[in-house]
């Protein structure tokens, strides 16, 4: 083959794709109860119109086999319908690259895998991201606790009472007692 040959592209066997970039956290924790943002971002190599760019988050959860997903496309977020899912918030912004969605209250049983996968037609498919979320106990005081701290420290403080009651009159004994005994070695000087 000559240099000045033109070689097709498509017979050469060997084809330059461009493709669609993700960038999630591996592993992010938060506490019950609270909301958090699953942050998914990306980069394409071609121009991103919120009409040809869709998004789908995929859950799996730790110990069960069924997943849940949530669709984000042309400018409409769909989230399952499910009773655990149901309400939650996309928070991303296409034209920004961003694909990110807010669960909000979480709770233990959404722990686990959440992958993040965004489409733009001229970009080659196929490229997933993954967060492994972990939910942490949150420990707060409920009215229960308030109270037995209020009784302990009640308990704590006649104890404390009781004891410097117990000292003071330990004291007073031993100085009558004294007191007692300079009278009888008063007394007997005296007689004598």
């Amino acid at each position: 083959m000559c240099k000045d040959e033109h070689v097709n592209p498509w017979l050469s066997g060997v084809h330059h794709v461009e493709g669609m970039e993700l960038l999630t956290s591996l592993e992010l924790e938060t506490v019950n109860g609270t909301d958090v943002q699953l942050k998914c971002t990306f980069k394409s190599t071609h121009p991103l119109s919120e009409d040809n760019v869709s998004v789908s988050w995929r859950f799996r959860p730790l110990r069960k086999m069924t997943e849940e997903n949530f669709y984000y496309q042309k400018k409409s977020a769909f989230p399952p319908e499910t009773r655990m899912f149901k309400g939650h918030v996309w928070s991303g912004d296409i034209m920004k690259g961003d694909a990110s969605i807010t669960l909000q209250n979480v709770q233990f049983r959404f722990n686990g895998t959440y992958s993040c996968q965004v489409k733009n037609p001229a970009d080659i498919q196929g490229f997933v991201s993954e967060i492994r979320l972990k939910i942490l106990l949150k420990v707060s005081f409920s009215e229960i606790g308030i109270l037995a701290i209020a009784v302990g420290g009640s308990i704590g403080v006649v104890l404390l009472l009781l004891i410097i009651y117990i000292v003071v009159r330990i004291f007073q004994r031993q100085d009558d007692d004294t007191f007692v005994e300079m009278e009888n070695h008063k007394s007997k000087y005296e007689v004598l």
